[in-house]
Parts: C-alpha cells; structure tokens; sequence
C-alpha cells in the first residue's frame, strides 16, 4: 500500500504535530506499507523522521497554516503521488483559525473520495463539544452562533470521506444520531510509546510539578503557578515548576507574557518547545502531571504520553477529559476547575504521598499499554482494506 498522510509534522508548531508523529513513526513499521507520502506544513528546518522505518518514506512540504492556497497545493502534491488511501489527521482548526482558510482545507476529503480514493479522516474533535468562549474561540453570542452553524457545515463536509474515525465514544454517538451517518466509528488515541515499564523512582532535588502543551486559550497556567505558590506556604516538600511547551497558535505572545508576570516566582521553568528526543526525559523527570483547563476540545495526547512514562496525573472533572479517563481505564486526582484551592489540595494528595502517587501512575502505565499506537495503526489499516475491498466489489476504480 502507498499511503497518504496529510499531517503537520514535527518541527511543525501546528496543532496535533505529535500525534501525526507517532502515527506516520508506527505506519512506517508495518510490511504492508510500502511507502508514506507525508502531505505535511511548511517548516524551514528539515522533518524530523529520526525512527526506523521498513518502507519509503516522501515528504511533500506543500502547505501552510491560514493559507488558502493549501486545498490547490494538496490536491496537486496527492495526485501527482496517486497513493492507494489517504488519511487526514485533523481538528476544525487544523488548516488555519481563518475561518475561510479552515473550511477549504476541510474539503479535501470528500474532493478524494469524489476520486475514488479511499478516505479516512481522524476527526480529533467536534465543535458540538467545545464550549467556544472558554476554548478562546469567542464570547460573543451571535458569533458562537454563527461558529456552530459554520461547524456543522463542515462535520457535513468532512462526513463525506468513506470513514470519520473519532477517538471517544460519545463524539460517535453525536455523528450518527445528529447528521444521520454510519461511516463513523470508535478508533481509541492509542498511547504514543509503550516504553519499558518505569521504576517510579524520581530524581533528587524538587519534585517536579509539570504541564505540558500548547497555552493560552483553554489551558492557562496562570492557576498552576498559583496553586503551587499557595501549596509552598503549607507544605514541606521542595517544588520546581515546569511549564513545557509554547503558545496555542490562537494566544500569540501568552507564554512571554506569563514569564513576566511571574518572573518572580522561584523555581519556575518555562522550557519552551520539547523536541521529541527530550519528551521521555521530561516527562521521567515530573513527580505528576497537571493539566490546568479550562475546557476540552478533545482526546488528550497528553494524558496518554503520561501513561506511557507512567505518571501520575491531577486533571478537571470536566467533558471529553473525564469521560476518556473513564473509559480508557486511567486514574487521576480531580480537581475543581479554575480553582487554585482546589488544584493545590490535589497536587498536595500526591506529592504528599509516594504510595499513592506509584499507585497512580501504575494503573495509567498499565492503561496506556492496553493501546498502543502499534494497535491502532492496524485498526486503520484494517479499514483501509475493507474500502477498497468494498470499492472493488461494486467496480469501482480509482480517478486519479
């Protein structure tokens, strides 16, 4: 199989970089696939395919983020490719915060599958679950209106493609029952890496309070920093703030702004953007991970690399976070959201106790092995044949 994989791509700071990472790294493995073509964003540096991989793997740098020239550049960079399947990993915003440069590139699958070409979009959200004035889309009433009515033209859109593949149950159940579609269905996030299983052992010196990600619109930092300010009044145990990661592409500037507002602060360590080679060691590093939202917009690819190095976690109760928790067989300590008593106590829960800070990152260790990108890989390989087994029976051949 020649398989097309439209995806930002490491250096690449557009949303869901890593996650098209890890995904091109474990199709890269399998003998079915022969060659990647990677229908990825303009960067400057060079990609960063730094893993083994059994086929050929092409890189086409052919489009950028709020262009709206990227639906003629991808459409020419696949045909001219003519691969056997196409998958598209994406979110609303994943072509631009521009609405019109969003929407033209969310055409591109069913331009394809109007080719014959076999189709598969892993949908990474869904607007009817985002809560657009806390995700820092907008607070005006008639716009979060008008973004609805916009999103649902577009689910319209992208429904289209021969499968829609969500990675949380209830983003299925919405599909099918709203806009009257069975070609959707359940393919989990899959956990980036199954490393070796840790020793849970941390280094001497602070524990490491750690958030990782990119900031600004649903996820603010401003109440961990607060939280973990109060939490050193009362509490004996040594603390290093980490803040890993840069601003979301909607917050230009929020992370330089943090820095000065709390420039201040002791032990407070803004580590800008983590390259892939480092994620292991920043993550091995934390005593717990945080994850101070606001809102979800939703999988969360953080939770899962937390699992995969076996680390406790402090998370809201709130939409797609407490509902993936449930039902991926993760643990956390709850805390009320956008509340900085309520985050210093669940931290306090964990730091203040290395048995249950074990116990946690064990169950979530043994939660990320239970599904491996390794796994999930062949959930959409599996698809992929049953279209084009499906379009051959009904003699259909492909446009290119």
């Amino acid at each position: 199989m020649k398989l097309a994989i439209v995806t930002a791509f490491p250096p690449s700071k557009v949303t869901l970089t890593e996650y098209g990472y890890h995904l091109v790294k474990h199709f890269a493995l399998k003998d079915e696939v022969d060659e990647i073509v990677l229908i990825t964003d303009h960067t400057e540096e060079e990609k960063q395919i730094d893993f083994d991989a059994n086929c050929k793997i092409t890189v086409k740098d052919c489009w950028k983020f709020n262009s709206y020239a990227n639906i003629v550049n991808i459409y020419k960079a696949i045909s001219a490719e003519k691969p056997d399947a196409i998958l598209f990993n994406l979110q609303f915003m994943k072509f631009g915060d521009k609405k019109a440069a969003a929407a033209l590139g969310l055409m591109l699958p069913m331009i394809f599958k109007i080719k014959r070409i076999p189709t598969i979009v892993l949908l990474h959200n869904i607007l009817e679950t985002v809560d657009l004035e806390k995700a820092g889309f907008t607070q005006n009433k008639l716009m979060q209106k008008m973004y609805n009515f916009i999103g649902s033209t577009l689910t319209r859109l992208v429904l289209q493609a021969d499968l829609v593949a969500v990675t949380i149950s209830k983003y299925e159940y919405i599909l099918k029952s709203k806009y009257r579609k069975k070609n959707v269905m359940l393919i989990p996030h899959g956990a980036f890496e199954t490393p070796p299983e840790p020793t849970y052992d941390l280094p001497a010196g602070p524990k490491k309070i750690m958030t990782f990600g990119k900031f600004g619109t649903y996820k603010k930092v401003e109440i961990l920093i607060e939280a973990i300010e109060k939490l050193r009044k009362t509490s004996k145990q040594e603390m290093e703030i980490v803040i890993a990661g840069t601003d979301s592409p909607n917050t230009p500037g929020y992370i330089e702004s943090m820095k000065k507002k709390y420039k201040d602060v002791p032990n407070l360590t803004f580590t800008g953007y983590v390259e892939e080679k480092d994620v292991p060691v920043i993550f091995g590093e934390s005593a717990v991970v945080v994850f101070p939202y606001t809102s979800t917009t939703g999988s969360s690819g953080v939770l899962h690399q937390a699992g995969s190095y076996g680390k406790a976690v402090v998370l809201p109760d709130l939409g797609d976070l407490g509902i993936l928790v449930r039902e991926e067989g993760y643990r956390g300590q709850f805390f009320t959201p956008s509340n900085v008593d309520s985050l210093a106590k669940s931290i306090d829960a964990i730091i203040s106790n290395d048995g249950y800070r074990v116990e946690l990152g064990k169950k979530n260790y043994k939660a990320s092995c239970s599904l491996p990108m390794e796994k999930i890989a062949d959930m959409y390989l599996e698809q992929f044949h049953r279209i084009m087994n499906k379009n051959f029976k009904n003699g259909m051949s492909v446009v290119q």
